[in-house]
């Protein structure tokens, strides 16, 4: 028997829901234990707590799987694969492309699938996750017609868990391209061209919500990656879109966007860093009436956040001052470090250092295809905020 037994009262966190144990709450490791292998977690009582894949390379060393005394893991993970997809077809029920699994989210531990039709993307993060590919590849060929699979990992999680930086094609082809459409707007995906996964899921509801308040709007979407703020705006009848990234590719994909759903905005794309085109407008006085940047992850680790702070007050202030009297003023945050008391500071000092008043009126988090966990503030990242500016 394969045993990690726990020090003393450090099941509570388990006992609530929170599905990580970390390196040093463990007491004891019993038996020939590897990386990836499933292990029985026990209280220092020597009760039986739960499963979880053990990984002796990383400071998360137990990802709990279930709670009952026995596991069939290829069973689990059909079941709950499965699970995820009816939890997305209750809010998209019209929908083919979305994040089908969201790891700890969804109870799968490192385990990230999105589907675009019928090409699927994933991302794992867990050393136990990684060994059961195959089945994985098997389950959503059977069960969901898949016709291409590979990974798309990032290098900086699976350095963390003493994973090799590869990608894998289980499947078809990585060099397939699909059009999805997010519910409203069309997208055409190259993977071989786009940031993580190919496309930004978790924004679609806030895409959506804030399309609707642009009709006849000049319209500023900083940080527009594949366009999907912008995109809606100009579905929405914005009368002036500007699309800003730094990225030469991402604003071809943009332009491809733009004319596969035959939009007729006027409109421009600029490839630029952000915090230069903001400077520019600026000095120029130039206004927006609605003003949204939605900025990568300055954050990835706790040590980069004080950085972070000042870079994410910095492109807040500027793009505040770019928003017209009585304009608004939308900003997101996706690093998870960034707690929400200190991302709203942030939005005050920026908003401050603007000498503008601000007025909150909507915040959300991520869309529905990424749930997240009472117990566990891990699972929560994205923050999204939209502000009346005086």
């Amino acid at each position: 028997m394969k045993k990690v037994i726990l020090k003393k009262n450090e099941e509570r966190r388990i006992n609530l829901g929170h599905i990580w144990i970390f390196s040093n709450e463990i007491k004891e490791i019993i038996g020939d234990v590897q990386s990836g292998d499933i292990v029985q977690v026990f209280d220092s009582r020597n009760s039986f707590i739960a499963n979880g894949f053990y990984n002796k390379s990383s400071l998360i060393s137990v990802r709990v799987l279930n709670k009952e005394t026995e596991i069939n893991f290829p069973n689990l993970l059909s079941e709950r694969i499965n699970n995820a997809y009816k939890l997305r077809k209750l809010f998209y029920p019209n929908r083919k492309s979305f994040r089908l699994v969201f790891s700890e989210s969804d109870y799968l531990p490192g385990l990230i699938i999105d589907k675009f039709n019928s090409t699927f993307v994933l991302q794992v993060y867990s050393f136990g996750m990684n060994n059961y590919l195959d089945e994985i590849s098997r389950i959503l060929k059977n069960d969901f017609n898949a016709e291409n699979i590979f990974t798309n990992n990032d290098e900086y999680f699976r350095k963390l868990e003493g994973l090799d930086i590869d990608q894998k094609i289980l499947l078809g082809s990585d060099a397939v391209e699909e059009i999805i459409n997010d519910g409203k707007v069309n997208y055409h995906i190259n993977f071989k061209s786009t940031q993580k996964t190919g496309f930004f899921f978790d924004q679609c509801d806030n895409r959506e919500f804030l399309g609707k308040l642009v009709n006849g709007k000049k319209y500023l979407d900083l940080f527009c990656n594949s366009g999907g703020f912008g995109l809606h705006a100009a579905l929405n009848g914005a009368k002036e879109i500007m699309f800003v990234d730094s990225s030469k590719s991402e604003i071809e994909n943009v332009k491809r966007n733009y004319h596969l759903n035959n939009f007729e905005s006027n409109v421009g794309y600029t490839e630029s860093d952000a915090f230069e085109f903001m400077k520019e407008i600026n000095e120029r006085n130039e206004k927006y009436d609605i003003v949204n940047i939605d900025p990568p992850a300055f954050a990835k680790n706790k040590k980069s956040l004080s950085n972070a702070i000042k870079g994410y007050e910095r492109i807040n202030s500027l793009a505040i001052n770019a928003t017209a009297v009585n304009g608004l003023f939308a900003t997101s945050s996706c690093s998870h470090h960034l707690n929400e008391q200190e991302f709203f500071r942030m939005i005050l000092r920026a908003a401050n250092k603007s000498n503008r008043k601000i007025q909150l009126l909507h915040f959300n988090g991520a869309s529905l295809d990424h749930p997240s966990l009472p117990s566990m503030d891990e699972t929560k990242y994205l923050k999204f905020a939209l502000f009346k500016l005086d």
